[in-house]
């Protein structure tokens, strides 16, 4: 077995030195064989979550195979979102911080005293992942995808095998959920919610319907309707129900763009397939009241976000009422067939290659947009493979475990310390807008959700399903949270906190054979304290700049 972490040369010269010979690492490349070999450990999703969970476990010894269905791994981390959301970083810790190290480092940077020194590049994010995967051993599979409605076989409350859609078989001894689908999760029968709960079921103020939604919503009273009085495009028709009531909306999701001013990188902006620019009239009607409403001509920065990353580009974002967010079109996603997800991944995919076309080249568009807009372009040496739009779609909230316990609004603002913390997050609770709609005659949008937070500790606990349920399955992805707590939760490197954790919990369970809702929590707190892990907030000292103050709660 081998040690807990201690500093390799491996991280130093040697890995970044690796990257300039060999760049991106190929891990499908060599045959697979017949049969799939047996494991200690199966980690399903090459997730940012999915990877540092492979990582941890393989460095507890353990044979670990890490399986991910589509060609790349990182999920949002490699996938467009390069402006990592940090909000209190020095409570990230462990191999994520790690993680994070190692890509400054490829930039000749050597602290992670700055916000900009967290913010990579996509592909050199990935070729980071890769090289940490390789040094610690882990088997890694790509294009492996659990078949639909028949993936999982269990026996007793455990899952003894993962089936893949070319007919492999995987066993294993513990199993990680770690995609943004939750497929293995909810194939397994763990009891899982999706939408918004009432803010009477946890007693949470935010929770439910908004009927006040401030953030990212029409400034200025703007009809919903055309000439003929018909709805504009990317309206719904729906009336809004009781604020404080549940409902199944989901946040809405979007791609995030890696643009650059770089003429010698730059990719144009196309026309996609089945273009149509009525699809944008309510933002063009928004763009042409914008000066005399607001006092001041329109930007890109008016509906997108752009933020700086290294490596000369930026990473674009939501921004305003109407942008990249593809509002009212995420909530069939989480239970929708793999066909179907396919075709939602499309349609955002579309909507936002139409939504950059439309505010480059129709000349409807205000000049102060579109001149702005037009000194970017897609960055030609990122998903290289995929036209170079984003190969990852941002699924920002799906599936949620309802599992040993479920983290709330309070764990967030109140009750923020816990006897099995595994980790801390730090990140405001952030919910993107789930509808546009219809309020006496104006659109309006709703369910955006903007509230800070102090640091607050992750209880092991959501991570285990319900053990009468299934016993040797851990969810750090799709965890156990109402939504409330999920918006603050969902940022990557808590995904990749409770990655650690999980892949660590996992070999505690196979080294004692026993299921992870019985791994000995105090163990596992020593073994993550011994990885830098920042469990408590007097652990995110060791990571506060020279000259810095202490934290204290």
């Amino acid at each position: 077995m081998k040690s807990p972490r201690t500093p390799r040369p491996v991280f130093t010269l040697l890995l970044l030195t690796s990257f300039v010979l060999f760049g991106t690492l190929s891990l499908s490349a060599a045959p697979v064989p017949a049969a799939a070999p047996s494991a200690d450990v199966v980690v399903y999703g090459g997730t940012a979550s999915g990877v540092i969970a492979a990582y941890a476990a393989a460095r507890e010894g353990l044979h670990v195979v890490l399986l991910e269905p589509r060609g790349h791994l990182g999920g949002m981390v490699t996938g467009g979102l390069s402006a990592t959301d940090l909000a209190n970083f020095t409570v990230i810790g462990g191999y994520a911080r790690d993680f994070y190290t190692l890509t400054a480092a490829h930039y000749g940077i050597h602290d992670l005293d700055q916000a900009i020194h967290w913010k990579p590049e996509p592909h050199v994010a990935e070729q980071v992942f890769n090289q940490m995967l390789k040094e610690a051993g882990v088997d890694v599979r790509l294009h492996e995808r659990v078949k639909e409605h028949t993936g999982v076989v269990m026996q007793n409350g455990r899952i003894l095998r993962l089936v893949t859609e070319d007919g492999r078989q995987w066993n294993a001894k513990v199993f990680l959920d770690c995609s943004y689908e939750g497929d293995v999760m909810a194939q397994s029968g763990v009891k899982y919610t999706i939408g918004r709960e009432s803010t009477s079921q946890y007693g949470e103020s935010l929770a439910g319907v908004r009927a006040d939604t401030p953030k990212h919503q029409f400034q200025w009273p703007l009809s919903a309707y055309d000439s003929q009085h018909h709805l504009l495009p990317e309206i719904s028709a729906r009336v809004l129900p009781t604020p404080g009531s549940a409902d199944k909306a989901v946040q809405a999701y979007n791609l995030r763009l890696i643009l650059t001013k770089d003429k010698s990188d730059q990719a144009p902006f196309t026309r996609p397939a089945n273009y149509s620019a009525a699809r944008y009239e309510l933002l063009l009607r928004y763009l042409d009241g914008f000066e005399k409403n607001m006092g001041r001509k329109p930007t890109v920065h008016d509906v997108t976000n752009p933020v700086a990353i290294l490596g000369n580009k930026s990473d674009f974002n939501n921004n305003g009422p109407f942008s990249t967010d593809y509002i009212g079109h995420s909530w069939q996603y989480p239970d929708a067939s793999y066909a179907q997800k396919q075709r939602i991944w499309q349609d955002h995919l579309s909507y936002v290659q139409g939504f950059f076309y439309f505010l480059s080249h129709d000349p409807r568009v205000p000049a102060s947009v579109q001149q702005d807009l037009n000194q970017w372009g897609l960055a030609k040496d990122e998903f290289t493979d995929s036209g170079h739009w984003p190969n990852q779609l941002y699924i920002r909230e799906g599936r949620r475990m309802i599992g040993v316990y479920v983290m709330r609004q309070a764990d967030l603002q109140t009750a923020r310390t816990k006897p099995d913390s595994i980790g801390m997050g730090s990140y405001q609770s952030d919910s993107h807008n789930v509808e546009r709609i219809v309020q006496n005659g104006f659109v309006k949008n709703e369910g955006d959700v903007q509230v800070p937070v102090q640091p607050y500790e992750i209880p092991y606990r959501v991570l285990l399903p319900d053990p009468a349920t299934v016993t040797n399955l851990l969810v750090p992805v799709c965890f156990s949270a109402s939504h409330v707590a999920y918006s603050s939760l969902r940022m990557e490197p808590q995904y990749m906190i409770m990655g650690q954790a999980a892949g660590v919990a996992a070999a505690l369970a196979v080294h004692h054979a026993v299921p992870v809702q019985k791994v000995p929590v105090e163990e596992l707190q020593q073994k993550l304290h011994a990885q830098k892990a920042v469990l408590h907030l007097a652990d995110a000292n060791a990571n506060k700049p020279s000259g810095a103050q202490p934290a204290s709660h």
